[in-house]
């Protein structure tokens, strides 16, 4: 069985990145390994969302990112498909609170 337990997205947005994935619900903590870069992280069950600043490399390109989320304020129940701040495409499944 094969499951993924890290995505990692790098950005020259960092800030704006971390705003919209925060605003979507996700609890991202900053980190900082060592003297490598600030960065945020969170966790979705057993899988980690990591946001990056690009640096010297190019940002993550051409990505689909499919969500799952419970309804909440600003969130209506059904299928939404947005757009992050670097242009990929994030598509939202949003269900009713149980």
């Amino acid at each position: 069985m094969i499951h993924a337990d890290l995505i990692v997205i790098y950005t020259d947005r960092l800030d704006a990145c971390h705003a919209f994935y925060s605003g979507l619900g996700l609890t991202f903590e900053r980190e900082r390994h060592g003297a490598g870069p600030v960065h945020f992280a969170a966790t979705l069950g057993t899988t980690v969302i990591e946001l990056y600043p690009a640096g010297d490399q190019p940002p993550t390109g051409r990505l689909r990112l499919g969500l799952t989320l419970q309804a909440g304020p600003g969130r209506a129940p059904g299928h939404h498909t947005l757009t992050d701040p670097d242009g990929r495409t994030v598509a939202l499944t949003v269900v009713a609170q149980a």
